[in-house]
């Protein structure tokens, strides 16, 4: 039924508009129409008024393709037809000759039409003429009034006063009389008027769309996770991308290139602004309780202020009458809104909000029969609650059954990790602020080997949150818990992961073990000993070896060689020495921002060395000749023109050009990705002359596949226009 009503009235309109061109063809005589619908009728009329005819027909802002197919299929005439549209769809008529305005013809246009209405020449506008331009989004109606409205206004503060009252503008000045075709319209169209025509014209769900999003904070871009959810309350999921194209294709809606986040220019915001109430009133009053539930937590979040503080006000009131799945929708939806938060500042008040409507409740949610609504409300709190969230509101739960269901739900969703992970914070927290009681309950309840058997699955995303747990449990139930944890293999699980976890895993593996061993009775344990920590990295060791080396014989692990050490190395040690030393120097190399740093190293014979090292031409060395470009590299990166400089005292540009056209791949590449570096670092134009005035052009480009000829040519072209 909506599709049809939308096509009676596009017919109608068209009718409307075939009466007025009718009227202008045949010397003002009237034609007596029939309205029922048939678009074939109205073409039948129109082969008749064009026969013969050969005049040049402007078809404006034309949605349907139909509507052009139709009038290409019109014969026995001369004309020729030029259309304009927002719809890519138009353009697929294969006779058609296609011209696509770009963003600087756009602004161009823009600018003209600017200089058109205010009567201004270009070296006349104010500055601030482009600002005016963006705000109005370049939209060639809303350019017209403001220009007209200042004509021949050169006063810069005036320009600042009519951007600071668009809205006024938008709502009363009129349209120039060229910018519209109804000669009693021409007094009366406004800015907003031309919105409410567009709006007319587009398919009834664009339009709902649109309107809905009034109630949405159009300050900062929204993701397209929010309109998705508010589309969702008032249509069919799946038709969300047909329907939000065409908003964007009206230039109602900007999407951005890189993430899915939607913005709109200041004067359609300025329209969605006087539309907000409407907008708020249907998605919360027109829709059933579930359903206004759901959109709730997206305008806490992403709505206007007066629309946030509307939102609470309703979610309170709808988390005291829903039940079951709609209270489970809600909270899901919470956290789905509270994630796609653009900034921590925005996070942080919502989560703050959603804490003062969530933190109440708990124990009624957590005591329920349903198990779903347990889990789901477990994943809400981890994702909600602050230490002091949990400080407050967690010992409302010491008298409840909340450990016993939570308990139930963690081995109802054994299949799950993610619902398992929530579930263990939310009664690791429990121990951490409930009573001595309260922390027994727990230890005795939570299933050690479950954790051990999580951590060690290999999945490093729950690790974190699993640390969070040992970390809450042990601070909580000190001895008693680590004893647990030990006798279900936690502390051998944690050793392995210092073995072979990633750097963030090692530091929260480390922090756990400390606070084991800090708590434990005693100091002896079966798996962390000598043999383990030789594999460990130094910093590892120093930090664990006091509870392991209970024999103060034993001598604890060397602290690392000082830089002057490390260079004598590189400069007099073997193979495996210099290698070893010049991976132990890039934590200092990478620290040469500082001057220093910067200056020590610069004193030293480390580039000179770096440069010989860079000469050897026996393959045994190719390891080293690797390392050392690519310690340059990280030299350049950090320490920047004064590194450079030294670099060319040294020759270090040519040798790096020789690398590059030699036949070991991974030479070549180390070479090309110094050499990049050193041309886009401070201090790159040095390098760029010195290959200029060398000739070593050529020899780069030939020295690289096509791809990397591309590359350094560009790389080259755009260093030599900057300089």
């Amino acid at each position: 039924m909506p599709a049809m009503e939308t096509r009676m009235s596009t017919i109608d309109a068209l009718q409307e508009k075939f009466q007025t061109f009718w009227y202008r063809l045949d010397s003002g005589r009237r034609l007596e129409m029939k309205s029922n619908g048939d678009l074939d009728y109205v073409c039948c009329l129109l082969q008749e008024a064009l026969y013969g005819k050969s005049i040049v027909i402007l078809l404006d802002d034309v949605w349907e393709q139909d509507i052009v197919e139709r009038f290409a299929k019109l014969y026995d005439n001369d004309c020729r037809y030029l259309v304009t549209t927002r719809n890519e769809a138009v353009c697929e008529i294969t006779e058609a000759e296609k011209v696509e305005l770009s963003k600087d013809d756009i602004r161009e246009i823009s600018m003209e039409i600017l200089q058109y209405h205010s009567l201004l020449g270009m070296e006349e506008l104010p500055g601030i003429a482009e600002t005016l331009l963006e705000r109005c989004g370049h939209h060639p109606l809303t350019v017209a009034v403001m220009g007209k409205a200042l004509r021949k206004e050169v006063r810069a503060e005036k320009w600042e006063k009519a951007i600071t009252n668009l809205s006024t503008f938008a709502t009363c000045a009129p349209g120039p009389v060229s910018y519209v075709n109804e000669k009693e319209a021409e007094s009366t169209l406004t800015i907003f008027g031309s919105f409410e025509f567009s709006l007319e014209a587009m398919p009834g769900d664009s339009r709902r769309l649109f309107i809905a999003l009034a109630s949405l904070s159009w300050a900062e871009p929204v993701p397209e996770a929010c309109l998705e959810a508010v589309w969702s309350v008032l249509g069919e999921e799946s038709l969300f991308p047909l329907i939000v194209c065409k908003l964007v294709e009206g230039s109602l809606l900007i999407k951005t290139e890189m993430d899915p986040l939607y913005l709109v220019h200041d004067m359609v915001s300025l329209y969605l602004a006087s539309k907000a109430d409407d907008s708020t009133g249907i998605l919360l009053n027109e829709y059933p309780l579930d359903e206004t539930a759901f959109i709730c937590p997206w305008l806490l979040v992403f709505g206007k202020e007066n629309v946030k503080k509307i939102a609470e006000e309703r979610m309170e009131f709808l988390f005291n009458v829903l039940e079951g799945k709609q209270v489970v929708a809600t909270l899901e939806a919470i956290v789905q809104a509270l994630m796609a938060s653009k900034s921590m500042s925005e996070l942080e008040i919502s989560r703050e909000r959603f804490s003062r409507i969530l933190g109440p409740r708990i124990a009624d949610l957590i005591s329920t029969d349903s198990l779903n609504l347990v889990a789901v409300t477990t994943e809400a709190i981890t994702n909600i609650f602050s230490k002091s969230d949990y400080c407050n509101y967690f010992p409302s739960l010491e008298t409840t059954a909340a450990i016993s269901k939570l308990t139930a739900t963690l081995e109802y969703c054994e299949e799950n990790p993610m619902i398992q992970i929530h579930i263990l914070i939310v009664l690791a927290k429990l121990a951490e602020f409930g009573s001595h009681g309260t922390v027994d309950k727990v230890l005795e309840s939570i299933p050690f080997n479950q954790i051990a058997g999580l951590l060690s699955s290999g999945a490093e995303k729950w690790h974190e949150s699993l640390f969070t747990v040992l970390n809450s449990l042990t601070k909580a139930g000190k001895s008693n818990a680590v004893e647990r944890m030990f006798a279900s293999g936690i502390e051998k699980t944690l050793i392995k992961l210092l073995e072979n976890g990633s750097e963030v895993v090692q530091h929260h593996a480390i922090v756990t073990l400390k606070g084991f061993y800090e708590v434990a009775h005693t100091p002896e344990n079966d798996f962390l000993q000598p043999s383990n920590l030789n594999v460990l990295p130094w910093q590892v060791r120093l930090r664990l070896e006091t509870f392991v080396l209970s024999d103060r014989a034993v001598p604890h692990s060397p602290k690392p060689l000082c830089f002057e050490d490390l260079v004598y190395k590189v400069l007099d040690g073997s193979k495996n020495q210099v290698l070893q030393a010049m991976q132990d120097l890039i934590p200092i190399i990478e620290k040469s921002a500082d001057s220093r740093v910067r200056e020590m190293i610069l004193h030293s014979p480390l580039v000179s060395r770096l440069s010989e090292l860079l000469q050897s031409r026996h393959s045994d060395h190719n390891s080293i000749r690797s390392e050392s470009a690519f310690l340059l590299m990280k030299l350049a990166f950090s320490g920047g023109e004064p590194c450079i400089k030294k670099f060319l005292d040294h020759d270090i540009v040519p040798e790096l050009v020789k690398m590059m056209q030699c036949n070991v791949e991974e030479l070549q590449d180390s070479a090309y990705t110094a050499l990049h570096q050193m041309l886009f670092g401070n201090g790159g134009i040095l390098v760029l002359d010195k290959i200029f005035k060398t000739g070593f052009v050529d020899r780069m480009v030939q020295s690289v596949d096509s791809k990397s000829v591309k590359d350094t040519r560009s790389e080259c072209s755009l260093h030599f226009g900057s300089g």
